[in-house]
C-alpha cells in the first residue's frame, strides 16, 4: 500500500510555490478546550485587526504532509480577511503525515467522531464564543483539505453555508479501513449519481435542511488524485442538489486561461484546470466572491480569545487589494454569468439586481 504521506510530500513545496507566500496583518492563535475533539485535532484562529460585525467565519484545511501554519502562510485567506473583515480557523491534522481522516465511519458520519467532529467542533465554538454568524461560516482546503471540505458538506451540512474543494475527491471515496484509498486515488471508483448522492445524503441520516452550495476544482493532469474524481464528484453532487449533470452555464478562460467553470445552477460550480497537475493554484479571490465574503466590514468588534500559543509566521510583505472593476452600462450579463477580465469580450455590467465582482485579472462574475 502506498501511504498518503509520502505521494504528498513534495507537494508541500511546490505547492508554496504556486501559490505564493503571504503576510497577514496578524498572527495565527492557537485555541484549546474547543469542545469534543476525539482525535486532537488542533485549532488555529486568525483575527484581522477590523472584524465585521457579526463576524462571518472561514475554515481553511491544509494538504496532506501540510500544516495550518503552512496553509496560513501559504494562501492570501488571511490576507483577504483583514480586509473583508472574516475570522478564519486553520485546523491542523492531528495524523503524523498530516492528512485528515476522511475515511473512517466516524468521520463521514454527523457527530460520530473522527477528525470531522473536531473541526466541526470549532465552529460551534466560534459561533458561541467570538460571535459568529452562523448563517455565514464557510470552509475550503487543497488536496486532502478539499476531501475534508467534501466530508463536512455531507456529514455537516447543518454548519457550513458554503464550501470550495481544489483537488480533492467525491464525499466517501476514501471510505475504508486505511487512510489511503488506490481505487479511488487512481479513478477507478466509479458509481451513479444516485448511489454518489445516497452517501452524502448517509452522512447526516435524516437531515432535510439546506446544504451548503460548492465548488470543485480540479487539474486535468492531476497524477495524485485523478481527473475521474471531477467527474464523479459532479455526479455526486448535482445528484444531492437535484439538478441535470448538464451545465446550466459554461464559461472558458475562466477564472484563468485555459480554465473552464460549469455552473449547474446557483448551488453547484466545477472549474476544469487544462494541463494543470495536482499541484493547483488557489484561486482564493474567487472563493471568497462564491461564499459572498469580499465585503469590506462596516464595523469593527473586538473577539476576545483564550490564553494562546502564536505560532512563528514568515517576513511581512505589503499586500495590495484587488481594483474595483467599473463596467459599462450595455449589454448586461445575467447573475452568475461573467461580467469581465483579461480577454473577455461579452456583456460587462450585470442585470439588475446582480453586481460585476472582481475576482481576478481574469475573470470578475455577476453576483447579488
Amino acid at each position: 500500500m502506498v501511504r498518503i504521506s509520502t505521494l504528498f510530500t513534495s507537494l508541500t513545496v511546490t505547492l508554496l510555490a504556486a501559490v505564493g507566500v503571504d503576510a497577514a496583518a496578524n498572527q495565527l492563535t492557537q485555541v484549546s478546550n474547543f469542545g469534543t475533539n476525539p482525535t486532537n485535532v488542533r485549532m488555529y484562529l486568525y483575527r484581522p485587526t477590523r472584524v465585521a460585525s457579526p463576524p462571518p467565519l472561514l475554515v481553511a484545511m491544509h494538504y496532506c504532509s501540510g500544516t495550518a501554519q503552512a496553509y496560513f502562510t501559504g494562501t492570501s485567506y488571511a490576507n483577504l480577511a483583514d480586509q473583508y473583515g472574516y475570522l478564519v480557523i486553520y485546523p491542523n491534522a492531528p495524523d503524523s503525515g498530516g492528512c485528515w481522516d476522511v475515511h473512517s465511519t466516524a468521520t463521514l458520519t454527523h457527530n460520530a467522531g473522527g477528525d470531522s467532529l473536531g473541526i466541526a467542533s470549532m465552529v460551534r465554538y466560534a459561533i458561541s464564543t467570538y460571535g459568529v454568524d452562523p448563517n455565514r461560516v464557510f470552509m475550503t482546503g487543497t488536496s486532502s483539505g478539499a476531501m475534508m471540505t467534501n466530508v463536512l458538506a455531507g456529514a455537516y451540512p447543518d454548519l457550513f453555508k458554503a464550501g470550495a474543494a481544489f483537488a480533492g475527491v467525491p464525499y466517501a471515496c476514501f471510505a475504508g479501513s486505511g487512510m489511503w484509498n488506490s481505487d479511488c486515488a487512481t479513478g477507478r471508483t466509479s458509481k451513479t449519481a444516485q448511489a454518489w448522492g445516497d452517501l452524502v445524503r448517509n452522512g447526516y441520516p435524516g437531515y432535510t435542511g439546506a446544504r451548503p452550495k460548492l465548488q470543485i476544482w480540479h487539474g486535468t493532469n492531476d497524477e495524485t488524485l485523478n481527473y475521474n474524481n471531477f467527474g464523479e464528484a459532479i455526479k455526486q453532487w448535482t445528484n444531492v442538489f437535484g439538478v441535470s449533470t448538464t451545465p446550466t452555464s459554461t464559461q472558458t478562460n475562466s477564472p484563468v486561461n485555459g480554465w473552464t467553470r460549469s455552473s449547474y445552477g446557483p448551488n453547484f460550480q466545477a472549474i476544469s484546470a487544462q494541463g494543470v497537475t495536482h499541484n493547483i493554484p488557489v484561486q482564493a479571490n474567487d472563493v471568497i466572491s462564491w461564499f459572498g465574503l469580499n465585503q469590506p466590514p462596516s464595523t469593527s468588534v473586538p473577539v476576545t480569545t483564550p490564553p494562546v500559543t502564536t505560532p512563528p509566521t514568515g517576513p511581512t510583505t505589503t499586500y495590495t487589494p484587488p481594483p474595483t472593476t467599473t463596467a459599462p452600462n450595455t449589454p448586461l450579463q445575467t447573475l452568475y454569468g461573467q461580467c469581465g477580465g483579461i480577454g473577455w469580450t461579452g456583456p460587462k455590467a450585470c442585470a439588475s439586481p446582480a453586481r460585476c465582482v472582481y475576482s481576478n485579472d481574469w475573470y470578475s462574475q455577476c453576483l447579488p
